[in-house]
């Protein structure tokens, strides 16, 4: 009995040529289920590498048209650093940093990239590089789509990253790169491509490539963005992020679908060497009188009924009940908002504005990033301080205008909410305030990383976190460090 693979609609068709019903013999191989609706075994088109790799195990023979994936045979100029070169090839041998197998967990037989023949079309790399802003992800993949030698899609949250990727693979393969996003549609065996157009054409062109560069892969944690991994057959796949774990476990799914960690380096890794030596200075601001009293007034009404209903807060799925509640009971509407009142004015006082005022006069000479919470704060303190802002609410054209005044020296300082936090190439700095912000430790680490490219002079990078005294944002500083 032959086996036959073949893609069809972000699946494996499984079919063999011996005698009885094609689905008969195939349904027992490893993720393939029977489809009755189509006669045939199916299995998710990203098992194609394990699925061969169990057939090559077992002997089993097999006809695989799967993959449309065309031979690329391009270079960069760039020489890898040390650990640029570490990171790699602990990708090309499948490695995890915890020492499990790349991939799902379930499968006791895998082809790693020293088992595999070198140059095959099916060679199954996996895995995941955690490396800070700043430390040069962007050309360990160039690295690795030279090293697979297939064609090669990399998929990016933003448009921003979008053009960066694009520019820079253009740039160092002197090739046209394709673009999937942005008002254009054009494939290439170099394809750049945004999460929501990958997801939109994955069943198209899920066979197109050997090697798929997720770039922020913790966005593929996402509900819808998961079928993107799923419906591509490519056996060589490559995760790149500063900060893999997500407060709601998704990536543990991240790891099924690209493979755990293979290398991992923090700030404190590569500060010194590789990126800006770095101070963290928190600045514990007092509230005024009258904030202080309507804060706990409004703190007040959220922890008594917090008490009162024997609710307890221990994760976010907790505060998603509370908030679910809301809608039929008003006491917890009426908690939620206060909490929301307490929260404005921790995050929003007047004492962190006249200690900014404070940071940015000692700091005229360096470059600054002001970071808040809200739009509405940025705003208020652009207004203030007469702040270039940007914002979601900020076209593309004028956030480009003003990040190019600024990497320039136009502009010493900006300020904004999240929107700069990742997917955006932001100008150097030396310089971050942390005016407001959440207890995440993705958040944090990224808006550190905006201040550590080294500094020309050697100078250290700085980040202030303003912290109102003696209120619950000194537990949420703690939290996201």
């Amino acid at each position: 009995m032959t086996v036959r693979l073949a893609y069809e609609d972000g699946t494996l068709r499984v079919t063999h040529d011996g005698d009885g019903p094609p689905t008969d013999g195939v349904a027992s191989l490893p993720h393939v289920e029977r489809d009755d609706r189509t006669d045939a075994g199916r299995a998710p088109a990203m098992a194609y590498a394990a699925l061969a790799a169990y057939l090559d195990y077992r002997e089993i023979p097999y006809e695989d048209d799967v993959l449309r994936a065309d031979d690329l045979a391009v270079s960069s100029a760039y020489d890898l650093r040390d650990y640029q070169q570490d990171a790699l090839d602990a990708w090309l041998a499948g490695d995890r940093v915890d020492g499990g197998a790349a991939g799902p967990e379930r499968e006791r037989w895998r082809v790693s990239g020293s088992e595999a023949a070198a140059g095959s079309q099916r060679q199954r790399r996996w895995g995941v590089l955690e490396l800070p802003t700043g430390s040069g992800k962007t050309v360990i993949g160039l690295k690795a789509i030279e090293a697979v030698g297939r064609s090669a899609l990399v998929v990016v949250p933003t448009i921003d990253l979008l053009t960066q990727w694009k520019r820079e693979l253009g740039r160092e393969f002197d090739r046209e790169v394709g673009q999937l996003g942005g008002g254009e549609q054009v494939v290439r065996p170099v394809t750049v491509a945004t999460y929501d157009s990958a997801y939109l054409r994955a069943d198209d062109l899920g066979d197109r490539f050997g090697l798929v560069v997720f770039d922020e892969v913790h966005h593929l944690g996402g509900e819808g963005f998961r079928d993107v991994a799923r419906m591509f057959a490519a056996p060589a796949r490559m995760g790149l992020t500063a900060t893999f774990e997500r407060p709601d476990n998704a990536h543990e799914v991240v790891a099924e679908l690209v493979g755990g960690v293979a290398y991992r380096l923090s700030a404190d890794d590569l500060a010194g060497d590789h990126l800006a030596d770095y101070d963290v200075k928190r600045v514990e601001v007092p509230l005024t009188a009258e904030e202080r009293d309507r804060y706990e007034d409004a703190q007040g009404t959220f922890t008594d009924y917090l008490r009162q209903s024997s609710v307890q807060l221990r994760s976010g799925s907790d505060y998603q009940e509370l908030v679910k509640r809301s809608g039929t009971d008003p006491r917890a509407r009426e908690a939620l908002l206060a909490k929301q009142r307490a929260r404005r004015i921790v995050r929003e006082s007047d004492a962190k504005v006249d200690r900014l005022e404070e940071i940015l006069d000692r700091h005229r000479r360096d470059r600054v990033i002001v970071f808040t919470a809200s739009t509405d704060l940025v705003y208020r303190l652009s207004e203030r301080f007469l702040l270039p802002a940007v914002t979601h609410e900020t076209a593309a054209s004028e956030r480009r205008e003003v990040l190019e005044r600024f990497r320039r020296g136009d502009y010493s300082r900006v300020v904004t909410a999240n929107v700069l936090d990742e997917g955006v190439d932001v100008p150097d700095a030396n310089v971050a305030v942390v005016f407001a912000g959440s207890g995440s430790e993705r958040e944090f680490t990224q808006r550190l990383g905006r201040v550590l490219r080294p500094k020309a002079d050697g100078g250290r990078a700085l980040l202030y976190e303003l912290v109102s005294a003696d209120t619950a944002e000194e537990r949420v500083a703690d939290r996201r460090r």
